[in-house]
């Protein structure tokens, strides 16, 4: 099975104590690890003001995992924030790769600063 890298960031209820707080946070780096994830990171963010009003919480506890786990080890993650009252939003993201991108997609680059050049030229009304 392969092991991905993904990032979760989840908002919890602004009115946890830290107590249940850390509770939160050491079930879920539990669970992954129980599906086979090993943790790299977790940073506790803090209190944070929301963007808009998400169930009538206008401030919400941001917590970030860093971890690497096979795909599987997502649903029951999400499935349990969901059922979640703590929780308030999550989202995960798998992380990208260090291969370097393939020479096609550089190639659009290199076009947009030909025409840029061009363009540079005709503004100063320089002829090659």
């Amino acid at each position: 099975m392969t092991a991905y890298m993904y990032e979760t960031m989840y908002i919890l209820r602004p009115d946890l104590n830290d107590e249940a707080i850390d509770a939160t946070i050491g079930k879920y780096q539990t669970m992954l690890k129980d599906q086979g994830a090993s943790i790299l990171e977790t940073q506790h963010r803090g209190k944070r003001r929301l963007a808009y009003e998400i169930n009538r919480h206008r401030e919400g506890i941001y917590i970030q995992m860093n971890y690497t786990g096979p795909g599987g080890a997502i649903a029951p993650l999400e499935r349990a924030m969901r059922l979640s009252e703590e929780v308030i939003r999550f989202l995960t993201v798998k992380q990208e790769s260090d291969e370097p991108l393939p020479e096609a997609v550089e190639e659009p680059a290199e076009a947009v600063a030909a025409v840029a050049a061009d363009d540079a030229t005709v503004a100063t009304g320089e002829e090659e």
